[in-house]
């Protein structure tokens, strides 16, 4: 490879862009792959769409239209029959769950039969409330008033009776349904016979049986369970002192010793000492 050899003339003129060190600077333009050309839907694709949008939309407005007449209808009969003052928020509350209604529905509703008269409009604080037009409601004297109240009495008194009857009935069903049925209690009647039968066999054997124990040998056996006992209990009560007595001055634990001594317990397999 040959170096440059700055005194050598390599056919450059003076006074070029070379020479004087710098050269032109020039955008470079990076073109990219030519664009798609876009297809134009076809006018039959286009009036379908247009179709079935327009279709659409006449549903949902008509939908829309249902669901505000059949709103109307279902809030005034629900102010009438209550007879007392609701926000627009307590009526959506007590109505979603039976009738499915948006609450920006029935803020519109309401509003829409309150300009109607067909309900009162009234602010209360920040919130409007909504109730039945009194006009409509025949006037109550007093003692119409007083008639009604000795009814409610009445009601609640009896509402609490039945109340209290269904408390006990409800703990009668939860007894009878905790109890055996007919059928499993006669199932359960022929397995207890079984089982009596059973027995009164073995009885009858026993008495049949001439190797009786008498009474001298059964006070024998008694009077040798306790001995045994006693011995046990005091053959315990020494090992159990003397394994303290070397457990004061034994680095390590209690189970450790005995694994290392070699010692079972009565506990290891769940034996308790009779009663004397």
């Amino acid at each position: 490879m040959r170096k440059f050899r700055p005194e050598m003339n390599y056919g450059v003129r003076e006074g070029s862009p070379c020479c004087s060190g710098r050269l032109p600077l020039q955008p470079i333009t990076v073109r990219g792959p030519p664009p798609r050309p876009r297809k134009e839907p076809s006018p039959r694709a286009t009036a379908t769409s247009g179709f079935l949008s327009w279709v659409a939309g006449n549903a949902m407005s008509k939908c829309r239209g249902e669901a505000a007449a059949g709103a109307a209808g279902i809030l005034l009969r629900y102010l009438q029959e209550q007879n007392r003052p609701y926000s627009a928020q307590d009526v959506f509350g007590n109505l979603q769950r039976e009738h499915g209604l948006g609450k920006a529905v029935v803020v519109k509703t309401l509003e829409q039969l309150a300009q109607q008269g067909k309900i009162k409009e009234k602010m209360y604080g920040k919130q409007k409330i909504y109730f039945a037009d009194q006009d409509q409601f025949d006037m109550v004297s007093d003692a119409d008033l007083q008639g009604l109240d000795g009814k409610i009495v009445a009601l609640t008194a009896k509402v609490q009776s039945l109340q209290q009857s269904c408390r006990y009935m409800e703990a009668e069903l939860k007894e009878l349904s905790s109890a055996l049925t007919t059928p499993e209690m006669q199932k359960e009647i022929q397995e207890l016979k079984k089982e009596c039968a059973g027995y009164r066999e073995r009885l009858k054997n026993i008495k049949a049986a001439t190797n009786h124990v008498t009474p001298e040998e059964k006070e024998q056996v008694y009077r040798e369970r306790q001995k045994y006992c006693k011995e046990w209990r005091k053959r315990k009560r020494m090992a159990t002192e003397l394994s303290d007595a070397i457990l004061e001055g034994y680095p390590k634990s209690k189970k450790q010793f005995f694994e290392e001594v070699g010692i079972e317990t009565d506990e290891d397999y769940n034996v308790t000492l009779p009663d004397p």
